[in-house]
């Protein structure tokens, strides 16, 4: 079976080791969100690739769900000793490693994809880890802040949810760069050829929207004879993990289960799903979900452990053999 993913971090992250749990076997390709990414002291990161390359490759801290296991913290020490910025954000020991074979590459004039496949064969996935695109994307985020000039201020959408937690009311969401994107090689190939296209529990705005807004990735999952199956992110009225809710009011989404599968749409009526998984709390979203075409189920969908996130694998791929065209 071969199986795409569209992959945000630490939510994706887990739910594609679930995934292999259940189907070790599948031809898995992640195609994993870059909208995350910016550069750091002329490093460039991208933290939700490497989520998903720490987390498949054993190296992840099991802890956090970001970042390397083991990590220590040296250089970020002498980087606010400097009082250097920006010290909000963590690169680790370890991480800085990465990062700095990543912008070495990159310098050379080899593409984020071809630089990914790079630093993923050290890790030995089991899984094809390609970036949504090799152009340069990045979300920003418009805040309103009392401080700021007219009440507002622009920032990217790291700063705002590592340094300021997210606390910021949101006005607006932008992907700089991604009229000018491409899908990057592989891309639209692993979208045509999945026998089932996944969505996992990622935020709706900031994982999966930047992969979607890629020209020609979207038209290639309407266009895909794969069904389309994702998983909500929203339990029980919030966020498992993230600040989903602090974004889907700036879109107009109401923050619910039901309200992010309107937000993608049903195949049916020229949107994206076929199939949506709601948590057993949110039981009572069903049939609203149904009314807007799109088959649905209430599952546990909270990934305390492995064998949790390989059950919500197995009702995702069930959920497509329902629904399969």
């Amino acid at each position: 079976m071969r199986i795409t993913v569209l992959a945000g971090g630490i939510g994706a992250a887990r739910f594609l080791r679930g995934l292999l749990a259940y189907r070790p076997e599948a031809d898995i390709s992640v195609i994993g969100n870059t909208g995350d990414d910016l550069t750091l002291y002329g490093l460039r990161v991208s933290p939700d690739l490497d989520t998903v390359m720490y987390t498949l490759g054993g190296g992840n801290d099991e802890a956090k769900g970001w970042g390397r296991a083991d990590e220590t913290w040296n250089a970020l020490a002498e980087l606010q000793a400097y009082a250097s910025t920006p010290w909000w954000f963590g690169l680790g020991d370890r991480d800085i490693g990465t990062h700095l074979v990543r912008t070495a590459l990159l310098s050379e004039g080899r593409s984020l994809s071809e630089v990914t496949t790079a630093l993923t064969a050290r890790w030995q996935l089991p899984v094809h880890l390609i970036p949504m695109t090799d152009q340069r994307v990045e979300t920003h985020v418009t805040v309103e802040d009392p401080d700021a000039p007219e009440g507002r201020r622009r920032l990217h959408f790291q700063e705002y949810w590592v340094r300021h937690h997210a606390e910021l009311p949101v006005v607006d969401i932008e992907f700089d760069g991604i009229d000018r994107a491409a899908p990057a090689p592989g891309v639209l190939d692993a979208i045509a050829a999945a026998d089932v296209l996944l969505l996992p529990p990622s935020n709706p705005v900031v994982s999966i929207g930047p992969i979607l807004g890629v020209p020609g990735v979207r038209e290639a999952v309407l266009a895909a004879s794969a069904p389309v199956v994702g998983l909500s992110p929203i339990v029980g009225g919030a966020p498992v993990r993230g600040m989903a809710d602090k974004l889907l009011p700036a879109i107009g989404v109401d923050t619910s289960a039901a309200g992010v599968a309107r937000h993608f749409g049903a195949r049916l009526h020229g949107g994206l799903l076929d199939g949506w998984l709601v948590d057993e709390q949110d039981a009572a979203a069903v049939p609203d979900v149904e009314e807007l075409g799109i088959a649905a189920r209430a599952v546990p969908l909270l990934m305390s452990d492995v064998d949790a996130a390989a059950a919500m694998a197995r009702a995702a791929l069930d959920l497509a053999e329902v629904v399969r065209r």
